[in-house]
């Protein structure tokens, strides 16, 4: 090769990798805005700009779960088919999160949590699959991470509402589960409790401890928690909407 062909590649290797950093740095640039918009509960913006990073540098797990948390945000703010489109494009990202990086803790809550946020959808025995996929993912994500508070969260959630099975469910849980899976409201408990030990500013942690106490026919304590929680700053999407349900529950002691 002539020298000035082997200048000619050396500035066109350059310029590339020069392409390629800028490319990276956009991406980094776009994911730390989005970032700040979530703290600022700018849920719609910080769909946006995560996707503007995505578009930049697709097919990383840390991205889309970011982008499956936005679409789960967004749910309580949406209504009919806009906010079951939410859930199943929270879902889809989740998915492919779980693909990208199977040994990422992350991964595997981000799907338990989407399947969670689509269960209102579905129908008894479609709710029942989903809850076996939800026990399994929560179950890997906090093998992977140990302190997952939301890992625990989901594990709650799961022992409550299998608590709670009854009447024709149970004969769709015979065909799901090959037998009714067990379930307490006291396992339950003890996971929203671990959760609150390891992040107590979680607010959907409180509520649903209170409300499980309830459910245990735990009155005068489940009214003291609820109570606490309903007392708390909401700082996360969500929190408007578990307050709703805690009051409700409060209601009805």
């Amino acid at each position: 090769m002539l020298p000035f062909q082997m200048e000619f590649f050396r500035v066109i290797l350059i310029q590339l990798l020069a392409a390629s950093c800028a490319f990276s740095q956009s991406a980094s640039e776009w994911i730390k805005k989005a970032d700040d918009l979530d703290a600022s509960r700018k849920t719609k913006e910080a769909l946006e700009a995560y996707q503007k990073a995505d578009s930049l540098q697709p097919d990383q797990a840390a991205v889309l779960i970011k982008i499956a948390k936005q679409y789960g945000d967004l749910m309580p703010s949406l209504k009919g088919k806009a906010r079951k489109e939410a859930a199943q494009k929270s879902l889809e990202c989740s998915r492919k999160a779980v693909d990208l990086s199977p040994k990422l803790s992350d991964s595997h809550l981000a799907l338990a949590l989407s399947l969670g946020k689509i269960t209102e959808f579905l129908g008894n025995k479609e709710k029942l699959e989903a809850s076996r996929e939800i026990k399994t993912s929560a179950e890997t994500a906090l093998k992977l991470n140990p302190k997952s508070d939301y890992a625990h969260h989901m594990l709650g959630r799961w022992h409550q509402e299998i608590a709670d099975i009854g009447g024709p469910t149970r004969l769709f849980a015979k065909v799901v589960y090959g037998g009714i899976p067990k379930g307490s409201y006291q396992n339950a408990l003890d996971h929203f409790e671990k959760a609150r030990q390891i992040n107590s500013k979680r607010l959907i942690h409180q509520i649903e401890y209170g409300r499980t106490l309830a459910m245990m026919g735990r009155d005068e304590d489940a009214k003291l928690e609820l109570k606490k929680a309903l007392a708390m700053p909401n700082r996360e999407a969500d929190d408007a909407e578990s307050k709703l349900r805690g009051q409700a529950t409060l209601d009805d002691i």
